[in-house]
């Protein structure tokens, strides 16, 4: 028998029996384990009424002798010896009280932490969701990448790269169109919009001068 196995017994049956508790019960009780700890673990001991009312707050007799009845009732403290009156101590011993049988708060713990690891993944999920739609912003080698691909020069990917970023200035997430719509998918807007026949590397000469001042859908 040690103070953790006496906790646990007792929180499983408390789990079990939310309709008896008080906050009483669990004060004294916890009041007994610790001084017969201090006592060395004796097999029965005096447990002094007047002190026992003082540690853990009780200023009435009757609640605390009906506190103490209870957890002679249920099992938990054995009555040796009653006292005679309040000024005197019972004789008491802890019982290695284990009538949780079905380890009601440990499944509720289980459940609970079965809970809060599916929260856990949804908000990983919500920080993924976020990450996925940052990439939404490209960067200038991915959208140089994306044109010379299609054909089309680094040029006109610089000048829709930098139309775009300067939507999210100062502290923009996205690309905002120049409606001031979020752009939602750049390579769709790059294809229809920025692939145009004066953009493209077979053009021989072109003055893109002359698209600096141009707004773009």
């Amino acid at each position: 028998m040690n103070s953790y196995e006496l906790s646990r017994n007792w929180f499983d049956w408390c789990f079990e029996n939310p309709e008896k508790i008080k906050p009483n019960h669990t004060a004294l009780y916890f009041f007994a384990v610790e001084h017969c700890n201090r006592l060395g673990w004796k097999a029965k001991f005096g447990m002094p009424t007047t002190m026992a009312m003082e540690a853990i707050g009780i200023k009435s007799y009757n609640t605390y002798i009906n506190t103490l009845n209870d957890l002679v009732e249920w099992g938990f403290i054995v009555m040796v010896q009653r006292s005679k009156n309040q000024y005197s101590a019972n004789i008491v011993a802890l019982s290695n009280f284990d009538k949780a049988l079905d380890k009601a708060l440990d499944k509720a713990l289980i459940k609970h932490g079965t809970k809060q690891r599916e929260s856990t993944c949804s908000i990983n999920k919500q920080e993924t969701s976020e990450q996925e739609n940052n990439k939404q912003v490209p960067s200038l080698e991915d959208v140089i990448l994306y044109f010379d691909q299609n054909g089309y020069t680094k040029e006109s990917a610089t000048m829709m790269f930098e139309y775009y970023e300067e939507s999210r200035k100062p502290r923009g997430r996205v690309w905002k169109d120049g409606r001031g719509n979020t752009v939602k998918n750049w390579k769709q807007k790059a294809r229809s919009i920025w692939f145009r026949d004066e953009h493209r590397q077979d053009k021989k000469e072109y003055d893109f001068k002359n698209f600096e001042n141009v707004e773009y859908p």
